[in-house]
């Protein structure tokens, strides 16, 4: 008798495990490790110029410190992340934490520039980490509430990437490169303790080996349209997103004659819009997550509109949290649809979907770097708008021929 199942996919989907009630506090506690898995990625970010010093003669090899770590994440979420429909979750994740630890301290103990670029990449492919978590909350959560479970932890892998780069720079312009990159082991630690005590063990949601897990990346993306535009939408959201971030730092010394550190407390702005974004999640919940993409959509367009007309340091306030609380509601939202497709691979889709929206947000910095030094801030404007008007246009175009097929 033929069996039903699609090739390269676990069988598991046709009999899917039950989800499970996901208390509050294990919900802060994967979101606050989602943050500090995060923040790895940009630590090095602001401390480029320390470390230069401290290298000298070695300013192109330390410039590569932020590619390599992007690269390194980008391997983990295809060659980790998927691991988790495999194998058990919580096991998985605590091992990567501990990989992740060891990494800090290769880098906190680099004797040269090129081992702290090995040492950078290793790091970033390790706090890969983060996006175990993601999926696993939305697998524990209930259904009717998975919306606001994915909320709660996303906002604190956001707060984690606007965040990292205020704790480098405070840390390292204090007490040195290395004691940030000891100060992350530690709190690489620290969540490793806590998600050991709160975490429940999962079960395997299918019995591929390694192979065929990477194999069926190819087949989710050809077999999902729904995974294909939320990914690419996210992807162009994102992209805005990062041209805003690549660019307000010389925005601000142009324009106001600020300096960087004062560009990095935007950060602490900028977590403002993404605390209160978990409400997207209970939106998603009651209205459907097609609404809240379409809402964060058009939210972060009237950002972009806000940064151009209102040419003061508190536009740029108002602008920024506009910005990461539209972007943050429709990630939300775009996982919501993502995980309910098909609940045996939620790392596999977790991985394309990241995946995408990253090369989105790289897309957005190299943009952006273009259009500022083509038109300077205006030219940025219309490039973050634009990305946000096309991602709103796929959304419309997939909402409206939905309704015709309904």
């Amino acid at each position: 008798m033929m069996s039903d199942t699609k090739p390269g996919l676990s069988c598991a989907k046709q009999r899917p495990l039950p989800s499970s009630s996901i208390s509050f506090g294990m919900t802060l506690v994967m979101a606050i490790a989602c943050g500090a898995a995060a923040a790895n990625i940009y630590y090095n970010q602001p401390m480029l110029g320390i470390m230069e010093a401290a290298f000298p003669g070695r300013v192109t090899v330390i410039g590569l410190m932020p590619t390599a770590t992007q690269l390194g994440f980008a391997a983990g979420l295809l060659l980790l992340v998927p691991l988790g429909d495999r194998f058990d979750r919580r096991r998985l994740i605590l091992i990567q934490l501990a990989a992740l630890t060891l990494s800090l301290a290769a880098a906190a103990l680099a004797p040269d520039a090129w081992s702290l670029v090995v040492a950078s990449a290793l790091v970033g492919g390790t706090s890969s980490v983060a996006q175990q978590i993601v999926p696993f909350a939305a697998e524990l959560a209930e259904p009717r509430r998975r919306g606001a479970t994915i909320g709660i932890v996303m906002s604190g892998l956001l707060c984690g990437i606007l965040l990292g780069r205020v704790l480098a720079g405070a840390v390292g312009d204090h007490y040195g490169w290395r004691a940030m990159f000891w100060l992350g082991l530690l709190l690489a630690v620290a969540v490793g303790l806590l998600l050991a005590a709160v975490l429940p063990r999962s079960r395997p949601k299918t019995q591929e080996n390694y192979g065929a897990l990477l194999k069926s990346l190819a087949i989710l993306w050809r077999e999902e349209p729904k995974l294909r535009r939320a990914t690419i939408i996210q992807g162009c959201l994102f992209g805005s997103f990062s041209a805003l971030w690549t660019i307000l730092a010389l925005q601000l010394d142009v324009r106001y004659h600020l300096s960087a550190e004062i560009a990095g407390l935007f950060g602490i702005v900028g977590a403002v819009g993404v605390l209160v974004a978990p409400m997207a999640g209970k939106i998603a919940d009651r209205r459907g997550p097609h609404t809240v993409i379409g809402l964060g959509s058009v939210i972060m367009l009237t950002s972009w509109v806000v940064f151009e007309v209102w040419g003061m340091i508190a536009g740029l306030i108002v602008g920024v949290i506009l910005l990461d609380f539209g972007e943050q509601g429709a990630l939300v939202s775009n996982q919501h649809v993502i995980y309910a497709l098909r609940p045996e691979a939620r790392n596999r889709l977790n991985t394309i979907f990241m995946g995408g929206m990253f090369v989105g947000g790289a897309v957005g910095s190299a943009g952006a770097s273009l259009a500022w030094q083509f038109a300077g801030w205006v030219a940025v404007c219309i490039f973050g708008a634009a990305l946000v008007a096309i991602a709103l246009g796929l959304h419309t175009c997939a909402s409206v021929a939905e309704k015709r097929v309904s």
